[in-house]
């Protein structure tokens, strides 16, 4: 009697797993591409704020050693505006790079011994769908401080 009453029970449950399934490996193929996306976003926004410490730190050296002064017990460096965007740029010109759209913002001094560097880009997704995005616009600033002993 047992095997009448759950027979016409198994019957009517087919097909309930294959709806599962389906929905779940839509759901991990949606997880998946967001991963990858945000893991491709974040290397991006790595490897600008590499170039702009890389650009900062070119900027922050570009002073010329003729310009160095002592006042009382502190070294008092060269660097202007013009230096730091012009030392800036040309790194941005020599450097090597996949990113798109890089453009330089910002580069200026405001103590005379520091560079700061800010860098645009823009992040492509590798795979484009409703979920993630197209394009998103990355911006970072780096900032250097020149030493000299």
């Amino acid at each position: 009697m047992r095997s009448r009453a759950t027979a016409p029970l198994r019957g009517e449950e087919t097909g309930s797993t294959l709806l599962l399934t389906i929905f779940y490996g839509v759901l991990a193929l949606a997880l998946v591409l967001v991963v990858t996306s945000a893991t491709s976003l974040y290397l991006e926004r790595k490897r600008l704020f590499t170039l702009a410490d890389g650009a900062a730190l070119a900027a922050a050296e570009s002073w010329r050693l003729d310009e160095v002064r002592l006042e009382g017990d502190v070294l008092v460096f060269g660097l202007d505006e013009a230096s730091v965007a012009a030392a800036a740029a040309g790194y941005l010109g020599d450097a090597a790079h996949s990113l798109r759209g890089l453009e330089l913002v910002r580069a200026d001094s405001s103590d005379g011994r520091s560079a700061s560097v800010t860098l645009r880009a823009v992040w492509h997704a590798p795979i484009s769908t409703d979920l993630v995005p197209v394009t998103v616009p990355i911006e970072v600033t780096a900032d250097a401080r020149s030493v000299f002993h």
